[in-house]
């Protein structure tokens, strides 16, 4: 019986297959991720539903997250954007299941997915599924990592890709050739809000956010990556940046942090 086969370390869903889909993870077996020490593991969906459950939680008004608990993989938190043009899910997770399909039909439901980079694909062809084949926005430079391709999957190949009236998605590249960030022109109360997964990343000192080509390995960008990503927002306003975790999140003058921090960065790569 063939499987759509889970990694349990980057949560992405391959196409269905009789066994196992590949012996290690493509996601996972770069420099940009990683494989565990105790080798390649697999779930399925169904398996996940068992014993974990999604938690939704307000962030400000008309924007919702999500995650998974006990926290599964990286642990990330997609959000819902509502507008009156529709409601947007930006970024993804695992675990989908009936009761997360409830909760977020009660606020409008999904009608378009939008995705920041690979390794928050997860069962984005699930979530489409189940809100009505809502089409998944994805940039075309990564599609090599799409592991479950799908004719929902909407490839757009230009700097800027306007997705509704108040939203935008931006290719700023960086961690992956098609990392894209989205800027939401009514969020922060009209001052604007950019979600950038882990393409900005906040850090500890929320007024500050980073760059890195790789996370887990402490790989950081060039001073080229960098400057590419700043342009590439430049043009936005927005106060707040939510990168994709709950506690990722400068609250305020958020675009002046991304410059300083930019500087920041680059002063320290080239001393």
């Amino acid at each position: 019986m063939k499987q759509n086969y889970i990694c349990t370390t980057c949560g992405v869903q391959y196409a269905a297959s009789e066994g196992y889909p590949v012996e290690i993870c493509k996601i996972c077996d770069e420099d940009r991720q990683y494989v565990k020490p105790s080798g390649q593991q697999w779930t399925t969906l169904d398996a996940l539903q068992k014993d974990h459950h999604n938690q939704l939680r307000t962030v400000e008004p008309n924007l919702t997250g999500l995650s998974t608990v006990p926290s599964f993989t990286i642990g990330q938190r997609p959000l819902l954007i509502q507008t009156p043009e529709g409601n947007v899910l930006w970024d993804c997770i695992t675990l989908i299941d009936d009761d997360t399909v409830a909760a977020l039909n009660t606020l409008g439901g999904v009608d378009a997915i939008a995705i920041s980079h690979p390794h928050f694909y997860d069962t984005m062809v699930e979530w489409s599924e189940a809100f009505h084949d809502a089409p998944i926005y994805l940039h075309r430079d990564n599609a090599p990592w799409v592991m479950r391709p799908d004719q929902r999957i909407v490839y757009w190949d230009t700097e800027i890709f306007p997705l509704l009236p108040d939203i935008t998605l931006i290719r700023c590249g960086g961690h992956f050739p098609g990392s894209s960030v989205l800027h939401w022109s009514a969020g922060a109360d009209g001052k604007g809000v950019l979600m950038t997964g882990d393409t900005i990343m906040v850090v500890t000192d929320t007024r500050w956010v980073t760059f890195m080509y790789s996370y887990p390995n402490s790989i950081p960008l060039n001073r080229t990556a960098v400057e590419r990503i700043v342009a590439a927002v430049e043009p936005f306003e927005f106060d707040r940046l939510y990168s994709g975790w709950w506690e990722k999140v400068t609250q305020t003058d958020a675009k002046n942090a991304v410059k300083r921090s930019a500087e920041r960065y680059i002063k320290a790569i080239s001393d």
